[in-house]
Order: C-alpha cells, then structure tokens, then sequence
C-alpha cells in the first residue's frame, strides 16, 4: 500500500474545504443551510447562547444570510435532520435507520439499560400515553419526584424521557429556545426512514462516517471512533481486519503529511481534492458565493470540528480550548473566545459578549498568534469587514472594540463598525 503524501499546506486547505469553512461562504440562504450540513456531515449543538449558540456561529461561517430559523426549518419543519446522542449532533434524517441500531444498544446496556427500563417501568409507560395521546411534550409538561446528581434532567419525568429518546422510542419533535418537545418516533420520521437497519448494514455504513466527518482522521484514532457509533466494544484485531478491508477495496487510502509521524486516512474519493490542493488550485465546488476568507475573516464556533478538542493544535499549530466550564481564574484566554480564520490558517481569537439591554457588541478581549500579519492593512480590512459581518448576525447595534490591540489596528477597523 503506498500512502499518498501531501504537504500541510493541502491538508490544512482540505480540512476547512471539506468542511465548507475556506475559500469562502459557498452556500446561501435556508437552501444553504441544508447544503452546508449535508456537507458537514454533522454539526454539533450545545445550548449556551452567550452571542450566539455554537451551531448558529458555525452556519453562519459558511452560510450567506444565515438566520438561526433557517436550522430549526430545515430540521423540525423540513425533518431533513434530527439530533441526537450524549454529545449532542444533529445527522442528516437518512441517516436514521443507521442510528436505531447505536439506540437499541443503547438500551441493552449500561446506565440506560434494562435496569433502568425495570425500574420506572410504570413512569415510561404513563409519558407512552400521554405523547401518543397529546403529542408533542416537554419537560415541563410532566411533575415528578426530583433527582438529584443527574445532569440529564432535575425529576424523574425529565430523565426518563431523555431515556425514551436516548433508546430510539422517541425523537425531538421541535424546540421553544433550546427546550426539548418530544414525540413518538414514527410521529417524527419521515415514513421511508422510519425502519431499521440491519447490523451488518449499519455497521458497514459507520465504518466510512467518522473518515467522511473528519476528511482526513488518524489512523489510530478510528477504532475508537467506530467503536462509539456502534455502541459496542471493538477490539484491536476486528480494527485492523476492518481497516484492512477498506484498504483492499480502495475505500479509503492511506495519507502522510510533511512534519506529522502519523499515519491519516481519507475516503479514496477525496484523492482527486488533493491533487487539485497540491497543484495550487481550489475545486471549482468549493468557489464561494461571497468574499473569501483572505476578503474578510471567519470567526470558528467553539465547537467547530476543525478546531475543538485539540484539532486546532493539530491542524493549524494553534492552542485553543474552549474555557466556558473553567473556573474564572484558571482560564487563559476568556469565556467565549472564538479563533479567528484569515485566508487558511488561524491567526487570532477574541472573546465577545453581547449586552442585551443595549444590544452591543463587547469585545472582552483579542489576542493576536506570533505570526498573525498585524502590519498588513488587507488583514486590517479583513478583520473589520468580518467583525462587522458577526455584529450585524448577531443584530448588535453598537461594537466596543477597546480591547483590540495594537491601537493602530484599532483605529483601522473602526471605521467597519462605527454606528
């Protein structure tokens, strides 16, 4: 097997283009969003809505006129896509009948197994009748006794529910804010995705998905990975046969990357990317709508896949955690902070919050990367133009910027978001 080498360069542009994050915005209106999801392959969300959630900054960094609506249209009225799962994603709804097999599973098993089933038996079966007698409910619909050191939910109902959910019986029919409404499955799903896949059908499809959700992934790292999809134990042997098998059908192929000791793996259907990345060139699907990243900056969602849980530091040698569940004084950087992507690479953060009361835009702090090009006014430009983009998402009416330094970078992007 001869792997396929490329230079930092190409994997770096690989990964934001796969992801549809560079050159630029690539998708538009409601219509985009559920192109950029499609091509995401997942998008995770988290509740927090300190600016904006997690979900809506990482549409909007690649959907032209991005709207929150435009997420909860697509998934609760279009029922394009569902979310689901401990670490909370949201799938395209095809991909339903591959997930009941993770569901099931999940309810033979552990914390949410049977044990749990028996012991509030009486509980399922009573919030049983009342979904499927007055539909779509929430948690605060039910009064239960309370619970104490579950995060899943305050009262019994509420975690109970979470069960029927977690094990496939029932699906998030909408949401009020970030509140759950459930309902019965097949009152949810589409008709033609309300079944089933067989085990061996399900298991082959997650083989490729974590590859196809991450590009380029590590060798070592997709054990682990399919192992969680398919809610079960893999051993080191049945990882390697699998891998194996892929790599003599030509599903996947093996990737080195100049300066990386590790072995990468990719879906074989990317190789044509690479070869247009290494010659210099972007594929024409990936021309955007609008300004490129080089134009105007990106801001990345804490939760962005080519950024979160240490893939900054892998991809882009940038250290970024996201300090949101970190006590004040052990964090470095701030609260909220969000990496800032100019043309390909991450050269920035900052850390915004928004007053509600006055509707401005704070900038807590801004911090540059040693080799951001401060002196360059195209990335003085850059930054203004894309400051002024997220202020205007986020419908702010004022920006404070005193954070911002140097002064003379200051001064430069305040004529992009002076009321």
């Amino acid at each position: 097997m001869n792997p396929i080498h490329i230079s930092q360069l190409t994997a770096r542009r690989f990964i934001l283009g796969k992801q549809a994050l560079w050159p630029g915005r690539r998708f538009a209106g409601s219509k985009g969003v559920t192109a950029a999801l499609r091509k995401m392959e997942a998008l995770q969300l988290d509740p927090l809505n300190v600016i904006a959630r997690s979900q809506d900054i990482a549409l909007w960094g690649r959907v032209l006129d991005y709207h929150p609506e435009h997420l909860y249209q697509v998934a609760y009225n279009e029922r394009l896509f569902f979310d689901y799962g401990g670490s909370l994603y949201m799938y395209p709804m095809s991909e339903l009948p591959y997930w009941r097999l993770h569901m099931r599973r999940r309810g033979e098993s552990g914390r949410w197994g049977p044990d749990f089933a028996r012991k509030h038996a009486d509980l399922l079966d009573y919030l049983r009748d009342e979904l499927r007698t007055n539909g779509p409910r929430g948690n605060r619909d039910f009064k239960s006794a309370p619970v104490s050191g579950n995060y899943r939910g305050r009262k019994e109902s509420s975690v109970a529910l979470y069960y029927l959910w977690l094990t496939g019986e029932t699906m998030i029919h909408h949401r009020e804010g970030f509140d759950r409404y459930y309902d019965l499955r097949e009152r949810v799903a589409p008709p033609e995705f309300d079944y089933a896949a067989s085990e061996g059908e399900s298991e082959d499809y997650f083989t490729c998905k974590n590859i196809a959700f991450l590009g380029l992934m590590p060798e070592k790292r997709w054990r682990t990975s399919f192992a969680t999809d398919i809610w079960r134990e893999v051993s080191l042997e049945e990882a390697s046969q699998r891998l194996s098998a892929m790599y003599e059908k030509n599903v996947i192929s093996l990737v080195t990357i100049d300066g990386s000791k590790k072995r990468w793996i990719t879906l074989t259907e990317n190789l044509p990317i690479f070869e247009t990345l290494e010659a210099g060139k972007i594929p024409p699907k990936w021309n955007p709508r609008g300004p490129t990243t080089q134009d105007e900056v990106t801001f990345l969602a804490p939760l962005e896949i080519v950024s979160a849980r240490g893939r900054a530091k892998q991809v882009f040698d940038f250290e970024y955690i996201w300090e949101v569940y970190k006590p004040a004084e052990q964090r470095r950087w701030g609260y909220y902070v969000l990496p800032i992507l100019y043309g390909d690479e991450l050269v920035a953060r900052l850390d915004p919050k928004l007053d509600r009361t006055t509707m401005t835009l704070h900038i807590n702090g801004f911090w540059l990367e040693d080799h951001a090009p401060v002196h360059d006014p195209a990335f003085a430009d850059a930054l203004g133009k894309g400051l002024a983009r997220f202020a205007a998402f986020v419908e702010a009416k004022q920006v404070d910027i005193e954070s911002i330094t140097p002064k003379k970078l200051q001064k430069h992007i305040q004529k992009f978001v002076a009321p």
